[in-house]
């Protein structure tokens, strides 16, 4: 009889001590980083494909995600969209913005440092073509859709400040010469530097990293040249 009792308890036992206990760890999902992890992918199927490629279909295989665990971070494709170029436009001013703290707390008395400054706006490394390579798409997307033409027109007009901030540090510390008409200058460099973007994303084989390079330095030698030399 006590032999069956114990082996009835034994039955009954919630748990053995000696299985290997599982626990499970929620998994807490950020929006925020769930949003770039799809706008990063969508990057990089721009790069490759252009803007008609990001397709829900597509941009579910670059990830892993379904197409509704996409929608539920995004309320339609066009604010996906949006949203990656905003973000993509972020991204290319903060190259510029991290490094210039750092150089203009230091130095910045030569044109040379001027253009390693503004270097950070051109595509001279494999990851920065590729953000380059899907900004030209919105861009060109952004002549006929007013969305996109709005966040191209917030990059220019902080692209331009940017600039601005640079020539007028290196104008104060004797880098740049006094008296430089700031406006047309940061108009010429900004031409210029998407100039030299086009020209790498088209033409990488010709359009080396070194050439870029050249071309800049050799500009921002003229505003530091004396008038008429």
């Amino acid at each position: 009889m006590a032999s069956r009792v114990q082996t009835a308890q034994r039955r009954i036992t919630p748990f053995d001590s000696t299985a290997p206990k599982r626990e499970t760890v929620p998994k807490i999902v950020v929006p925020y980083e769930r949003r770039k992890v799809v706008s990063d992918a969508a990057v990089r199927i721009m790069a490759r494909t252009g803007i008609e490629g990001a397709s829900l279909r597509n941009l579910a295989t670059e990830t892993g995600l379904s197409i509704g665990a996409i929608r539920h971070y995004f309320e339609s494709h066009d604010e996906l969209m949006v949203s990656t170029m905003r973000e993509l436009g972020r991204r290319i001013r903060h190259r510029v913005t991290t490094r210039s703290d750092r150089l203009l707390a230091a130095d910045l008395t030569s044109p040379d440092v001027v253009a390693d400054l503004l270097a950070e706006l051109l595509p001279l490394g494999p990851e920065h073509r590729e953000d380059m390579a899907a900004w030209l798409a919105f861009v060109a997307a952004a002549r006929t859709q007013p969305a996109f033409q709005l966040v191209a027109e917030e990059h220019h007009e902080q692209t331009l400040r940017l600039i601005a901030r640079i020539l007028e540090e290196a104008t104060d510390r004797g880098g740049l010469p006094a008296g430089l008409d700031l406006g047309i200058e940061c108009f010429r460099l900004s031409a210029l530097l998407d100039g030299l973007t086009l020209q790498a994303v088209l033409r990488p084989q010709a359009a080396t990293s070194g050439l870029l390079m050249d071309v800049l330095r050799r500009n921002t030698r003229s505003l530091a040249a004396p008038s008429g030399s």
